[in-house]
C-alpha cells in the first residue's frame, strides 16, 4: 500500500517551511476534484500522509501549495513575494509505491521533484 507525502524547505531562510496549507486534488480529464487539505508541521512535513490506502490510487493529482501566505507571515514584503499558490501536477502510475513530492521554495521560484 503506497502513500503520498511531501515536505517544504524555505531556501531563503535555510529552514523547513512550517504551517503551509497544502490542498490535494484529483484530476480526471477536465474535472478537478478536491480531496483534502493539510498543513506542514515545524519540520516542514505533514503529521500524516496526504493520501494513503484506498484514498491513494493511480491517476493524476495536483498539490496546491499556499506558499504566498507563508512568505507574508515570515516577514517578506508582499511587494517582494512573487509566488502565491504553487500548483504541482503529477501522475501516480503505481499506487503500491510511495510518492514523496518535496518542494524547495523562495519568494521568487521553486523546484519540485519525486523524492524517496
Amino acid at each position: 500500500m503506497g502513500q503520498l507525502t511531501t515536505h517544504i524547505l524555505d531556501l531563503t531562510q535555510g529552514r523547513p517551511a512550517s504551517n503551509v496549507q497544502i490542498d490535494v486534488y484529483n484530476v480526471d480529464g477536465e474535472m478537478i476534484t478536491f480531496l483534502q487539505s493539510s498543513r506542514t508541521n515545524g519540520d516542514g512535513r505533514l503529521d500524516a500522509p496526504l493520501l494513503v490506502g484506498m484514498n491513494f490510487y493511480e491517476g493524476i493529482y495536483e498539490l496546491h501549495v499556499h506558499i504566498g501566505d507563508y512568505f507574508k507571515r515570515t516577514n517578506h514584503s508582499s511587494d517582494l513575494t512573487f509566488l502565491d499558490i504553487v500548483t504541482v501536477r503529477f501522475r501516480v502510475a503505481d499506487a503500491e509505491q510511495n510518492y514523496h513530492v518535496p518542494l524547495l521554495v523562495s519568494p521568487f521560484g521553486y523546484q519540485v521533484y519525486r523524492g524517496s
